[in-house]
């Protein structure tokens, strides 16, 4: 095995070279100078000192190199640039160097940041007298900016700009669907739970505390404590370990995410490239999730330990963000029969996020929080499409007390009528998982696929329905949408009228 290279006391010291960084007087010439960074030795003995390199008493970024001796003397450089610079008068002062900089970083150059620097790193790695300004802001989806930028000291002009926070691919082992990709924001040394190509989107931790408010107002938010991480791979699999959920949450987001920008081209929830926020670990035994718009986050709770366990799994998390996309699109209002076809429209795209996802661990089915639901709660699954009263509440067709129920409960008719839609009825395997979906009048049912099923639903939602829609009016919808789809006259709306005579809406 290699040995590692260390650094050891003596090789400093007998390397150090020390200068002085206050700049000479403008009569006295220019120095230049180099200052031994750090060293490491080789199991062999060979040496490699990196230098900084000092001109006129202002560093030159891009003039570092390492010097590297063997035993037997042999030497060699690894360097950029090999001459010195050559000093420059400056015409531009500081405070409107910051400006330019601020300008330039959409944001404010961070107070007593700026200092002159020769800035080599340039494509022509000819070095510059510049201005060095830290500037602090937010990129236009809303994820942190520090960026140094360089400004050159004669002529105003941008040279660089370098950010320090930096977008990674890590990857994270979580609670329902293996081992994950992950979009991580990695701020010095330490990683982010934070995807700065999905809008910023970042999994916080709440510590098991909650929200304190009464009626619309919130006094108290529970916290979201962006998870960080040092090799940048999370969790461990198990619960033992708080990442290990907010892994779960972190990939819902993602996959749901890329659902709608694929397939519909929307960029993210209310289609304006900017991410919301995940909490996990809410409260105490708190077995649901849920969606805020006024927080604009979905919240996850770990769970009650003998039912249900954390609520993060794949098609929750479709289900969580997909309520922000009823909010942003039709609003349907949340009680009745609008409430239940909101209900239905979250379990409709989770699922489809699901099979989207194509994740060995967690397959796409039509079964909604099956991973969740533990051994012995009386079921398999919290809801199930294919026929939505084998939870024992949810009818399979519309009457007229479907209004009067949860809209948990009501959605259920919109659930039987998209797996109709999009698989027909009767007894089938998908996947693995056996169905057997009846119909109101007995009559069969063929259905036209997923995609096109999706694509009819999602441009019913966005392009007919509105805050009251009701069942009836979820029939025109779709059936409008399936035209503007498919043609007129189509198999395709002729499927939808035959979906939902088949759950008796007329």
């Amino acid at each position: 095995m290699r040995k590692r290279a260390t650094v050891t006391t003596a090789v400093l010291a007998a390397a150090a070279v020390t200068t002085p960084l206050a700049a000479p007087a403008a009569s006295a010439a220019p120095k230049d100078e180099l200052q031994v960074i750090a060293v490491a030795e080789d199991r062999d003995g060979t040496t490699h000192t990196r230098l900084a390199r000092i001109f006129d008493g202002l560093p030159v970024l891009g003039g570092d190199q390492i010097e590297h001796r063997s035993p037997g003397g042999r030497k060699a450089v690894s360097r950029t640039i090999a001459d010195a610079p050559r000093r420059t008068a400056r015409k531009i002062g500081s405070d409107a160097a910051a400006g330019i900089a601020g300008s330039s970083g959409g944001g404010q150059a961070d107070p007593g940041s700026g200092r002159l620097v020769y800035e080599a790193r340039t494509a022509d790695h000819r070095p510059r007298l510049a201005w060095r300004w830290l500037v602090g802001g937010l990129k236009p989806d809303g994820t942190p900016s520090r960026s140094w930028v360089s400004i050159d000291a004669a002529t105003g002009k941008i040279l660089l700009s370098e950010e320090t926070i930096m977008t990674e691919t890590g990857d994270g082992a979580s609670l329902y669907g293996g081992t994950v990709p992950l979009e991580t924001t990695k701020s010095g040394s330490t990683f982010q739970l934070k995807d700065a190509s999905r809008g910023g989107t970042y999994t916080g931790d709440s510590a098991n505390q909650t929200d304190f408010c009464l009626w619309i107002f919130c006094f108290w938010r529970a916290p979201s404590t962006v998870f960080t991480d040092a090799d940048n791979h999370w969790g461990t699999g198990a619960t033992a370990d708080k990442a290990t959920v907010a892994v779960d949450a972190q990939y819902g987001t993602a996959v749901t995410w890329d659902f709608y920008k694929t397939f519909f081209g929307r960029n993210g929830i209310k289609n304006d490239g900017k991410g919301s926020y995940n909490r996990v670990h809410y409260g105490s035994g708190y077995a649901n999730a849920f969606w805020d718009d006024s927080c604009f986050c979905m919240t996850y709770g770990d769970g009650d330990g003998t039912k249900l366990g954390p609520l993060t799994s794949l098609d929750v998390a479709g289900h969580e963000m997909s309520h922000g996309v009823t909010s942003a699109t039709a609003n349907l209002t949340y009680s009745g029969e609008s409430g239940g076809l909101n209900e239905a429209t979250s379990d409709i795209f989770g699922s489809s996020v699901e099979f989207f996802a194509g994740n060995a661990a967690d397959p796409g089915d039509y079964l909604i929080g099956e991973k969740v639901v533990r051994p012995g709660f009386g079921g398999t699954a919290l809801r199930y499409m294919d026929r939505p009263s084998r939870d024992g509440r949810s009818p399979d067709y519309w009457s007229s007390s479907l209004a009067g129920l949860d809209v948990h409960y009501s959605s259920g008719v919109a659930n039987h009528f998209f797996y109709l839609l999009a698989e027909g009825s009767g007894a089938k395997t998908i996947s693995g998982v056996a169905y057997d979906s009846p119909t109101f009048d007995g009559a069969a049912v063929t259905g036209i696929g997923r995609d096109q099923a999706v694509r009819i639903w999602y441009r019913a939602l966005t392009t007919y329905m509105t805050s009251g829609t009701s069942y009836a009016a979820a029939r025109t919808a779709t059936l409008n949408a399936a035209r503007d789809l498919y043609g007129d006259g189509s198999a395709q709306q002729q499927a939808v009228a035959a979906a939902w005579k088949a759950v008796n809406v007329k």
